[in-house]
């Protein structure tokens, strides 16, 4: 069982990894001082490509996290 955990937490590494790096960087938008929530990215933001990459970064660190500690437990 721990082998099946580490290869799943291995997998869920490289995912991630790959998840945070397509992410745009938050300082993309800091030259606009005003009017970028009424956007219509801002808007819908959870229908963009932008949303949907934070949420499985959400997912996978949950994930990272669990499988740490179980990993850490069984050990």
């Amino acid at each position: 069982m721990s082998t099946a955990l580490t290869v799943i937490f291995i997998i869920v590494c490289i995912i991630l990894t790959i998840v945070v790096l397509l992410q745009e960087g938050k300082s993309a938008g800091l030259g606009v001082v005003s009017g970028s929530s009424d956007t219509y990215w801002g808007k819908n933001k959870g229908r963009s490509m932008e949303g949907t990459l934070e949420k499985i970064t959400r997912i996978l660190v949950v994930l990272f996290v669990v499988l740490a500690l179980v990993l850490n437990i069984l050990r």
